[in-house]
Parts: structure tokens; C-alpha cells; sequence
């Protein structure tokens, strides 16, 4: 079921927009060469991270260092109601209409010339809905004449771009065994791919691929070893590894390893890159091995749903540090020869840039100042674990009920979350949105319960510094040099933006649209919002002007999970809008 609803002003200018759509070819749907060629357009955003790559970055430069202190805004758009809880959508832009999600899994379509309501769709969620780390929606995908997006109930819904109106509804998962959607799906040859939230419910974790015109199940692909995955509803063998391999006993029938961010896509090697999830439960005393493929960078066929490789970034991970991270394709240049290469910042503190082609290891090094839970990488990329710093087993308690406290660096939380980092093509550097705190953590018994926590261990997270917590920093993927930084009292946990103009654009909590100098880190403009920024900035041009928008509300993980952090930033207040700027005429 879906509720439409419409301002007073709203049916004349969605008449407008189907009347433009029949009577202009300007109005076209959105092709997979337009996805392609998305970083390299400039007058439209339509996909997540401004390419399949996600790279982040945008050619244009009329807003650059010597003017970006001239930006102002031109409208700003409400969500309205009551729902202003945790804003981290990107949004998209399509001849004339934004197209943004909000929490509670609502979409709205804004007309970009005046900022008004175009259309809005709600999902009808359940009362009894479980999703970890708060009500977030992370952005839709854009396919012909679709807008489609995931909910907090497991459904991938398509909605006509003209009139929100359902087109197609699929259920992915049953969101009361925990399972939820919260990321944006990635397109991808004709299909949307979908991964699912739920880790912490002791789900299993798997990627959907669907044909986007009607949502007809293709392939499926569980991210846990001992499950089988399909092509076109025929068994396509199981995820690498026997039941049980690199999991005890049954343990691998609950095993988490959600892919719970989607994914990236390169078309040169042909290979979608998902990020997955931790193995449940966090107790890993309970679960001895490495398993496969929780914590995991995976690269898929997607053609068959294969896994053509994994890297594992954390094995036996017993910190939730998950492997959720998105994965950018990148080149570089060293001796001569061209390097493709992707790169990804690990929540374990490591950055890690890896062959495309095979998932070899290249170089991996930390991109947080604290990291004790390893004491560094071996020559494969695999962590060299310091055993002193994981959680105690509670079977060595003399009640059995609670293993030894340990202080583990980065807290579970991460060196980096969810928040995309960008790479410039202008300075070859990556610009990651990081934090400096810690956890204390410990293990308890626990065993599974359909729809139930399935944690086994107890957290509290501390900022490590009394100055800052987040920290924007410009890392050269060919040395781990860290090139710059910016300091921010509170936690980072909104996306960036590079662009051509030398600039580098990230939000803060405390509410403020900021922009760098990409190549020093010289601050050069800041806007206050009215809410703290948790969403992604996009960039794009229109008759000759380049234009800047950003989702400003804050909320997510932060304020739920963030212990002794939550404290700190308790007095930000909600909201949920989406701001547009440009310079002056």
C-alpha cells in the first residue's frame, strides 16, 4: 500500500511536467549510457556517487576556490510532518526534477527551478519495523521512467517519475526477521541490484539483482558460505565454500554479513563491488574461523551473480568492524604502467587499495591516529591481530556471564561508516570522512531468536580526543600519506563531494555546508543549515550556472549507539530539508 500526497499547487505543476514529458525530447528517460557517462555530464545527477564508480567527483569548476565564498541559496525544501530523524539521502537530479528520499522510506520530486513539491510518496511502514541504526534512507536509482528505492520493511519499490505512483513492488526480505533496506540500489546493465540491512537481527546477508523495467527476480547471491545462490530460479551453486567450512557448527544458518550500503559498479572490468556486513554474533568466541564472507569486499559477475573475488578485510571479526565500505575504481600511475585499482576505507581504520581485476592486495595503511586492535597488516593485507585487544571470552568468567572488558581503536562505530569519501581525478588524492573514538566492549552469552538482537556483547564508545572527533582527511592512496586534515568537535557522518573547481564539499553535524580548498584544506565557505548534515552533496549544471544541494537533517547511528559521544552532541536539533545554492548572476 502507498499514500500520494500533493500541495495545492502541486497538480498544476505535475501537468506541466507530464505535458513537457509527451511534447519535448529535453524530458527523456534516463538510459543506461546516461548512468555510464554520469560523472562526465554535467547537467544531471543520476546515480549514486555521480557515476557507477561513486567516485564522488564533478568536472565543473565555476564554483571554484576563487568564488565559492560568493555561494548563496536559492530555496530550500521541507519534508515536513513529523518525521525530521536522520536525513542521509543523496539526492538526484533529471530535467528539472530532484528526486530525494527522507526518512520513514519516503520519496519527494522537487521542481529545481522554484523548489516546490512536485510529488511525494510515503511508504506504509509497520508499527513493528527493526532497523539498527535509526530511520534512514540513503537515495533511490533512477532506470527509464522509474524512481526506485528500498524500504525500512525489505520491499524495493519503482515509482513512475512523473506521477509517484507505483509501478512495481517487490518484498525482499521478511522484515520481521530483521531484515530492512535502507541504501541506495545500484544500476546496473538493465537490473537494480539490492543488498539488505539486519546483521545485528542474526539474518543472512545477501544481493538481489532484478530486471528494473518489472522487478523480476534474476539472481541471488547470499554473502554467507553454505547458502545457495540462483540465476533465473535455478540453483547457481553455493557462495564458495561448503556449510560450516569456515563457521561452526550451524552458526553459518544466522551468519549476518549483510551488504547493507549497495554497491558500486566498473563496466570496464564488468564487476559490481558489494560491501558486507559482520558475522553474527559479535560474541566470536562463538564462531572460530574466518567466516566467509562477513567483513568482506566481494566483486560479482553481473551477469551470473558469481563472486569473482573477496578480500576480507577483518576475519574473525569480534568488533563489528563489518566491510561495509563502498569500493571505487580508480586509476593510477606508477613506473609507467597504469594501475586499476579500487580503494576502500576500512570502519577498522585501514585503508586498502586493491587490484580491480583480482582483488590482490597492492598496499593497505591506517588512516585513523589509533588503531590497537591490530598491530598492522602482513604482506597479503590480512591483519596481524593483537590478541590482548579482543574481547574477553565470557566462558572464562568465573559466572560465565561477561568475558573481559577490553579498550578496542576505532570503536565499533569506525575509523569511517557509511559517510562515501570522494577521489578528485584533479589531485589524485582521497578525501575520507573519519573519526578518532574508542569502545570499551565486551562479550556475553547469547544465542539466535528469529527477529531478536543477536549481539552477545556490550559497548560504550568515547571520543579518544577532548577537541575533535571527526576528522576530514586528504590521503594519497600511492603513499597513505595523510595530506591535509580538518578538525570537527563533533562526528562526521555526512558524504563528500570533489570537484574540478579545486574544492572539496562535506556538512557537519552542527549543521554547516563547508567547503575546501582540495589541494591545502583551507576552509573557504561554510552555510548553516538549521540541522546537522548526515546526507551527501551533489553538484550539477544548468543554462550555464553550476549549482550545489545538500540534505540537511541530522540523526542516524550517531545518537543511537554513540555512548559518551551521544552525550556530546544531544543538544543538535532534528530536521529534514534539502538546501540548493549558486553563485550570483
Amino acid at each position: 500500500m502507498k499514500k500520494l500526497t500533493l500541495s495545492k499547487h502541486s497538480l498544476k505543476l505535475t501537468g506541466l511536467v507530464l505535458a513537457m514529458s509527451m511534447a519535448s525530447s529535453s524530458y527523456a528517460n534516463v538510459t543506461e549510457q546516461d548512468i555510464l557517462n554520469d560523472q562526465i555530464t554535467a547537467g544531471d545527477v543520476v546515480s549514486n556517487g555521480l557515476g557507477p564508480r561513486a567516485q564522488r567527483y564533478s568536472p565543473l569548476d565555476k564554483i571554484n576556490t576563487g568564488t565559492v565564498d560568493e555561494l548563496r541559496p536559492i530555496w530550500s525544501f521541507s519534508f515536513g510532518g513529523e518525521k525530521q530523524r536522520g536525513q542521509e539521502s543523496q539526492p538526484m537530479v533529471k530535467d528539472g526534477v530532484m528526486y530525494v528520499t527522507g526518512s520513514y522510506s519516503r520519496v519527494f520530486a522537487i521542481d529545481l527551478a522554484t523548489g516546490e513539491e512536485l510529488w511525494q510518496y510515503d511508504a506504509r511502514l509497520p508499527d513493528n519495523i527493526m532497523p539498527c541504526c535509526d530511520v534512514i534512507n540513503r537515495g533511490v536509482a533512477l532506470h527509464e521512467d522509474l524512481v526506485i528505492f528500498g524500504t525500512l520493511d525489505a520491499k524495493l519499490v519503482a515509482l513512475d517519475k512523473d506521477t509517484g505512483k507505483v509501478r512495481w513492488k517487490k518484498k525482499i526480505a521478511d522484515y520481521k526477521a530483521g531484515y530492512s533496506i535502507s541504501a541506495a540500489p545500484l544500476m546496473a546493465k538493465g537490473m537494480v541490484l539490492t543488498g539488505v540491512s539486519g546483521g545485528e537481527f542474526g539474518i543472512v546477508g545477501k544481493i538481489e539483482a532484478r530486471d528494473a523495467s518489472n522487478g523480476k527476480l534474476i539472481w541471488v547471491r547470499p554473502t554467507v558460505e553454505g547458502h545457495m545462490g540462483y540465476l533465473n530460479g535455478e540453483e547457481n551453486g553455493i557462495t564458495g565454500g561448503e556449510a560450516g567450512k569456515t563457521w561452526p557448527g550451524d552458526l553459518w544458518k544466522s551468519g549476518g554479513a549483510a551488504p547493507l550500503l549497495g554497491g558500486t559498479y566498473d563496466p570496464k572490468s564488468n564487476l559490481v563491488f558489494f560491501g558486507t556486513g559482520n558475522p553474527a554474533p559479535w560474541n566470536s568466541h562463538l564462531r572460530p574461523g574466518d567466516n566467509l564472507y562477513s567483513s568482506s569486499r566481494l566483486a560479482i559477475n553481473p551477469d551470473t551473480g558469481k563472486i569473482v573475488w573477496h578480500f576480507q578485510t577483518t576475519p574473525h571479526d569480534g568488533w563489528d568492524y563489518d566491510g561495509v565500505n563502498e569500493v571505487i575504481s580508480f586509476d593510477y600511475q606508477d613506473n609507467g604502467k597504469t594501475v586499476e585499482a579500487v580503494a576502500t576505507a576500512d570502519r577498522n581504520g585501514f585503508f586498502y587499495v586493491l587490484d580491480r581485476n583480482d582483488g590482490s592486495f597492492i598496499r593497505g595503511f591506517p588512516f585513523v591516529d589509533k588503531i590497537n586492535w591490530a598491530k598492522g597488516l602482513d604482506e597479503n593485507g590480512r591483519p596481524i591481530y593483537d590478541e590482548v585487544n579482543r574481547p574477553g571470552n565470557p566462558a572464562d568468567s568465573a559466572d560465565g556471564k561477561k568475558g573481559k572488558v577490553v579498550v578496542a581503536a576505532p570503536s565499533f562505530l569506525g575509523g569511517k561508516n557509511w559517510m562515501p569519501m570522494a577521489f578528485s581525478q584533479q589531485t589524485g588524492l582521497f578525501y575520507v570522512p573519519s573519526n578518532e573514538w574508542e569502545m570499551d566492549i565486551w562479550n556475553e552469552p547469547t544465542s539466535y531468536k528469529k527477529g531478536a538482537a543477536y549481539l552477545g556483547a556490550g559497548f560504550t564508545i568515547k571520543p579518544i580526543n577532548e577537541e575533535y572527533i571527526g576528522v576530514l582527511r586528504a590521503m594519497d592512496p600511492k603513499t597513505g600519506e595523510e595530506v591535509w586534515r580538518f578538525e570537527n568537535n563533533a562526528p562526521l557522518w555526512g558524504g563528500v563531494l570533489a570537484t574540478a573547481g579545486n574544492l572539496v564539499f562535506t556538512g557537519n553535524p552542527e549543521g554547516y555546508l563547508m567547503a575546501f580548498n582540495a589541494k591545502t584544506g583551507e576552509l573557504k565557505y561554510r552555510f548553516q543549515t538549521g540541522s546537522g548534515i548526515v546526507g551527501s552533496p551533489i553538484t550539477w549544471e544548468k543554462d550555464g550556472e553550476q549549482y550545489i544541494s545538500v540534505v540537511s537533517g541530522w540523526g542516524g547511528a550517531v545518537p543511537l549507539w554513540g555512548g559518551e559521544v551521544a552525550k556530546r552532541v544531544k543538544h543538535l536539533n532534528q530536521g529534514g530539508s534539502v538546501w540548493t545554492f549558486k553563485l550570483p548572476k
